[in-house]
């Protein structure tokens, strides 16, 4: 089944909960995103040395919050570059209009994962 993400792309953040891979505690953080089909992009600026990187690097199951919706799915560190591009692109596309910082450093620099979510 298909998931109807269109009404929640003009959200502002989303609330990623990965698992510690030290506590197996949830772990959630409030971060930047983009929606194309049913995958959510994200962009890391601390790449894979981020602690939500690190978390779902080693338990790809995640759960994500956007406004009052709930999902669950896989997450992944995008890697091929026809993908890596297209994150990119959402993601600063995005923000970069709302944002009175230029994000195109960040955008070229940061790690993009993506979440492939399901019901």
């Amino acid at each position: 089944m298909l998931l109807d993400l269109h009404p929640l792309a003009d959200e502002d953040f989303c609330y990623l909960t990965t698992i510690g891979r030290v506590t197996g505690q949830p772990r959630t953080i409030e971060i930047w995103f983009a929606l194309h089909g049913q995958t959510l992009y994200m962009l890391a600026g601390d790449g894979r040395n981020a602690g939500w990187v690190k978390n779902l690097l080693h338990t790809p199951a995640v759960s994500v919050r956007i406004g009052k919706d709930q999902f669950t799915g896989s997450a992944r560190v995008v890697e091929q570059a026809e993908e890596d591009a297209l994150a990119r692109q959402l993601v600063v596309g995005k923000y970069q209009p709302h944002d009175s910082e230029d994000l195109s450093t960040w955008g070229k620099t940061a790690l993009p994962v993506a979440v492939d979510l399901s019901c």
